[in-house]
């Protein structure tokens, strides 16, 4: 999720009607980012090289790794769909614009950087590829047009990256979801969409594999579907207009915590199936609607507890959550191509990866969002312009512009 001007001015919530008080920033928001960005890290860094749960190994090696994804699992990328489209709902509240601005503003957010990354990790991947022996089918892959239209389409360069073009998908269709900030008792809606997915899923898989455009059509059946979390955002927002959060929500908090405790259970019961086997339990059907619920449970959670003293670092580190997760493979990658051959147990192996991997791309990030050429690249920032360019083109080596380009997001 891109962190922009537009985005901090409706990342606050109102202090009401009875008080002069500046509005205050939803800190609450800014740990659920922080916990989606961090939880991707984790849960990309639990598979073994080719994103499997460690089939080749005995169910008490695998079971560490395993047991540590169901627990990261609970801030799946549909956290990151819903904490956006909440902030999206606010912010087409406070300005109304037509749909035709809102939806080209969200492609310069959405659609630009993640041009730069799909071009990016389509010739990054190639170091993995030549490490483990099939860089030469990706050199013939990228040689057609048609693997192409799916990296730009679907995001399919790289398995975080389908992330964006989803989400812009959902955007779309911000016109429909915005109703359940008026009727709250829409945001159960998810629940019909889920069921949609999951039967047009299995018979998608079942009798359409063969169909042109297989990947394409599950790709529109997951969009179209993903519409209900917009349902619960516009909904939580809803609420929260009406008072509906923190002290007044806190009497539901129990049944909230109780829901997510259920659903955790379920999600447990999916990791022992997978220790069995050494597969992904995609069969087991109360696995796939905690799976699927779990992100809506956190997120209601966090905002019954909105008004607790959140710390302050949640918010000045949020902002780098977006760009953690989009630079994260580099160095899953870069650890998967270093430790290649050398014979490590799955838990070792795993934590190996998370010490590498989760210090160095938040370092990256860091580097990145200081970077006036670069910050936009993970939605910091303005996009680049020509000024700006020329601006940074003509820095002398003490490090200041003699342009006058606006000053740097990290600054």
């Amino acid at each position: 999720m891109t962190e922009t001007a537009d985005m901090r001015d409706r990342h606050e919530t109102p202090a009401g009607p009875a008080t002069a008080r500046a509005p205050e920033r939803m800190v609450w928001l800014d740990a659920l980012r922080l916990l989606a960005g961090v939880s991707m890290v984790m849960l990309h860094s639990s598979s073994d090289p080719n994103g499997e749960p460690f089939a080749a190994y005995a169910p008490a090696e695998r079971a560490f790794p395993v047991l540590l994804r169901a627990f990261f699992y609970i801030a799946r990328t549909e956290l990151f769909i819903i904490i956006s489209l909440f902030l999206l709902v606010i912010s087409l509240e406070r300005r109304p614009r037509p749909w035709g601005v809102m939806v080209r503003e969200q492609a310069r957010r959405l659609l630009v950087p993640f041009v730069f990354w799909v071009l990016f990790y389509a010739f990054w991947r190639l170091i993995k590829a030549d490490a483990f022996g099939y860089a030469g089918t990706l050199w013939r892959e990228m040689g057609h047009i048609e693997p192409w239209i799916g990296y730009f389409l679907l995001g399919d360069v790289k398995f975080h990256m389908h992330f964006l073009p989803t989400l812009f998908g959902i955007v779309l269709m911000t016109p429909l979801f915005r109703q359940a900030a008026r009727s709250p008792i829409l945001g159960l809606m998810v629940l019909a969409a889920l069921l949609v997915k999951r039967e047009l899923d299995l018979f998608i898989w079942e009798r359409a594999w063969w169909l042109p455009g297989y990947d394409y059509i599950l790709r529109a059946v997951k969009i179209l579907t993903y519409a209900g979390y917009g349902f619960v955002a516009a909904a939580a927002w809803g609420l929260m207009k009406r008072g509906f959060a923190g002290a007044r929500a806190r009497p539901f908090l129990p049944a909230m915590i109780y829901l997510g405790l259920v659903l955790f259970a379920l999600k447990l019961i999916a990791a022992f199936r997978t220790i069995e086997t050494g597969k992904w339990p995609f069969d087991y059907t109360p696995g796939y609607w905690a799976d699927f619920l779990m992100p809506a449970a956190v997120f209601l959670i966090a905002m019954a507890l909105a008004d607790r003293r959140w710390p302050r670092l949640f918010t000045r580190l949020a902002s780098y959550s977006f760009g953690l997760y989009l630079v994260h493979p580099i160095f899953i990658d870069l650890f998967e191509v270093l430790t290649r051959g050398l014979a490590l147990s799955p838990g070792a192996l795993v934590l190996s990866k998370i010490a590498f991997t989760l210090p160095l791309a938040s370092l990256l990030t860091w580097r990145i969002a200081r970077s006036r050429m670069l910050a936009w690249t993970i939605g910091l920032g303005e996009l680049p312009r020509p000024g700006i360019v020329l601006a940074l083109l003509r820095r002398h080596p003490g490090g200041k512009a003699t342009g006058d380009g606006p000053p740097s997001p990290a600054e």
